[in-house]
């Protein structure tokens, strides 16, 4: 099996300019925007940009699919993202990696066991063999402007992460697919602006829901995903003032309305003080088609 590069901060940066001053340049004069693509069991996909240069967070959808998403906002792939961040090696949230990293020879950053993970899918058309970089829990990074950190979360996959990026003036959490709340989480999701947090469940939905039993116990397990509840309860917790918006990521189909899982959270949020609309702004994802293309800082 290959090993895969370890990345290092110098790496990275071969990515992103040809030298340090100009890469200082692109990063002082910056807009930095966000954008869902896909957020949901059926597939998963997130674009971040600094305004010169972006990177997605997983590719579980086609690859067209993503394409087009940017494509209507005049975004292409070539010459715009240059690499691809991985949560963690279930089907929706890879499917297409091995596409972006052998056909756009975009580099594919996640753990080693992860890589192993995505290496032994079943689900997997192209390995990202010769894209594939290796990077470290807790260990930061740098690529597209931003320095990056995984840490983990709890998941019944090979191996899970967040992502926590940072630009100067800019902080960003993404969270998904998360079995239970953990320090480390709590640590990255209460530095963040702006934090996408999963919301896969309500529970009664799930208790009266079609699941058969092992599968109900399994989302609502330790390694399985946040209930609306749990998610409300972590925001009232964790919210700070300098925290301006919510996405809440990875609603079930079954088991779950966007509606109800909003309404749940403001409500959870509110009984604490918390204005949403004015304290902070609080967004469900949508699982099939793409957010709006969010400016979260314009120089």
């Amino acid at each position: 099996m290959a090993k895969g590069t370890k990345t290092t901060n110098a790496d990275a940066d071969l990515f992103q300019s040809d030298s340090r001053g100009k890469e200082q340049r692109r990063t002082e004069s910056k807009m930095i925007k966000f954008m869902s693509i896909a957020s949901g069991s059926s597939g998963n996909c997130y674009y971040l940009s600094n305004g010169n240069q972006a990177l997605l967070i997983d590719a579980g959808i086609p690859l067209r699919s993503i394409s087009k998403a940017l494509k209507d906002h005049q975004l292409p792939i070539e010459g715009n993202v240059v690499g691809v961040l991985v949560t963690h090696d279930h089907a929706d949230h890879i499917r297409t990696i091995g596409c972006l990293g052998e056909k756009f020879h975009l580099p594919v950053f996640a753990t080693e066991r992860v890589h192993n993970g995505i290496n032994s899918s079943r689900y997997m058309d192209h390995l990202p063999l010769l894209s594939r970089r290796n990077i470290l829990q807790e260990e930061t990074f740098r690529l597209a402007g931003f320095d990056i950190t995984a840490f983990p979360i709890p998941h019944d996959a090979t191996e899970n992460v967040g992502y926590h990026i940072t630009a100067p003036g800019f902080s960003f959490t993404l969270c998904t697919d998360v079995g239970h709340i953990t320090d480390t989480i709590s640590h990255y999701a209460s530095k963040a602006d702006y934090l996408v947090m999963e919301a896969n469940y309500d529970c009664e939905m799930l208790l009266s829901g079609p699941y058969p039993e092992f599968l109900k116990e399994r989302v609502s397990g330790p390694n399985g995903h946040l209930s609306n509840q749990e998610t409300g309860d972590f925001l009232a917790r964790t919210f700070h003032p300098g925290m301006k918006h919510v996405w809440l990521c990875h609603l079930s189909k079954d088991n779950n309305h966007p509606d109800l899982c909003w309404k749940s959270i403001e409500y959870r949020l509110f009984s604490e003080g918390i204005r949403v609309g004015k304290d902070m702004e609080l967004t469900v994802l949508k699982r099939t088609s793409p957010s709006s293309l969010y400016t979260l800082l314009e120089d």
